[in-house]
């Protein structure tokens, strides 16, 4: 028998309406969403069901609003039997939802820390300064060598591996065009992100270093499920260090596509992304096209799913 990971999404898959099918027919649910509203003090459900779009796709909501949602459609697979995870993992954001399944952090604190972690990314550079944009078709280290060749227009770096064949860049706007620029010459597509973050890059240190003192007082516990971390792509199970990864990866790369085959490396067959759209499902299959992936959205696809891995 192989072994199965859950996965969970970041920044970019969020969408007005995400989960309310959810809230509207389990207990185990709304209780989440509820217990969400309560820690954050503000009507975040309301944001989540009813928009406005806008409003949304604010960090500083965008990001407790996906952990909420994730980990509301998550409590929903434990009351059906699904099974333990043997790894979890998430994309950025997405690392936060997954130490939170792990239990290395209560819903109450792990909602304040994604809300704070976007508001400090959200207030590290001005609106309008920064850009991200996906490169898709070219190897890793060809987009690494645009970014070198743009630096002299600004900062502009690798902010997540995806997958053997998408990487994004971030930094600069001036740089990133630059590199995205060269990126075409080189042969790839290139997809400009709607950001207003120019998340994992090193402008981000000062957003950084201002979280890390709420990390810092927030209980964070040892874990027996192993959380694979987007810093060093590795399993973590021990506080200390699951903290500082969750530090670092603010401002350094996203290893998804090296995660993804390090979980394969130690027996994983199966990953199911529970969250909205499917976008870690894609990576995956770009990734390693042999293995089982599934994604858990809507309530049809839970009974679907949980028949397919049991």
């Amino acid at each position: 028998m192989g072994k199965l990971a859950y996965v969970f999404p970041g920044q970019g898959s969020q969408y007005v309406g995400m989960g309310y099918e959810f809230y509207r027919e389990f207990s185990e649910s709304a209780d989440v969403f509820h217990s969400a509203e309560t820690a954050l003090r503000y009507n975040l459900t309301e944001i989540i069901f009813n928009g406005p779009e806008e409003e949304l796709n604010r960090t500083l909501n965008t990001q407790p609003a996906l952990l909420t949602t994730s980990l509301a459609i998550y409590a929903v697979l434990r009351s059906k039997g699904f099974p333990e995870p043997d790894f979890v993992a998430g994309h950025s954001l997405g690392e936060y939802t997954a130490l939170a399944v792990a239990g290395g952090v209560e819903l109450f604190e792990a909602v304040r820390l994604a809300h704070l972690r976007g508001k400090y990314m959200q207030s590290a550079v001005p609106e309008g300064r920064g850009a991200m944009l996906a490169v898709l078709k070219l190897p890793p280290e060809k987009v690494e060598e645009a970014c070198r060749l743009a630096q002299d227009a600004g900062v502009v770096e690798p902010a997540n591996y995806n997958s053997p064949e998408q990487t994004v860049i971030s930094g600069e706007k001036p740089a990133v065009e630059k590199a995205g620029e060269i990126a075409k010459d080189m042969g790839g597509r290139v997809i400009p992100l709607k950001v207003s973050v120019p998340s994992h890059c090193s402008l981000m240190k000062a957003a950084a270093d201002a979280f890390r003192l709420k990390l810092a007082q927030t209980p964070i516990k040892n874990i027996s499920v192993p959380l694979v971390q987007n810093y060093t792509a590795q399993a973590h199970r021990m506080a200390p260090e699951i903290r500082e990864n969750l530090y670092r990866q603010i401002f350094s790369s996203v290893k998804w596509f090296h995660s993804v085959l390090y979980m394969v490396e130690q027996g994983v067959d199966t990953f199911v992304e529970v969250g909205p759209k499917n976008v870690l499902s894609k990576l995956i299959q770009q990734t390693v096209p042999h293995v089982r992936v599934f994604n858990v959205e809507k309530v049809e696809d839970v009974e679907k799913v949980l028949k397919a891995i049991r």
